[in-house]
């Protein structure tokens, strides 16, 4: 049962971070979607810059501690997406870089969408 639960925190983990990074693109199927994904950008950010753990690593290693299994003492995306992305350990200045790409991709994303607005 928790090993099910911290593979479901897992996938919603996942989830958030694509949303993070990609979610401004929503913006074209709803316009209603900036109210989620801005607050979810900065909060994404913040993680970044300020080389914190999200909560979600937290009930992560929770579940997978209540299971008996290995738990992890990095963030999500050291243990899990850093490794399929970059086969070296994650530096301060890379998440840092990182952090910033993810700014700048959503800033030109919304600057896209807020240039078609005025357009129309």
């Amino acid at each position: 049962m928790y090993e099910m639960a911290a593979n479901l925190v897992l996938i919603i983990h996942f989830a958030f971070i694509l949303f993070v990074t990609l979610g401004a693109f929503l913006f074209f199927a709803s316009t209603k979607i900036m109210f989620i994904h801005f607050p979810a950008l900065i909060w994404g950010s913040y993680i970044m810059f300020t080389h914190s753990a999200c909560p979600l690593t937290h009930l992560e290693n929770w579940f997978l501690h209540k299971a008996n299994l290995a738990t992890y003492s990095d963030g999500f995306i050291q243990h899990y997406i850093m490794p399929i992305v970059y086969p070296v350990n994650l530096t301060n200045d890379l998440q840092i870089y990182l952090g910033t790409i993810l700014i700048a991709l959503n800033v030109l994303v919304y600057g896209f969408i807020l240039n078609r607005k005025r357009s129309n």
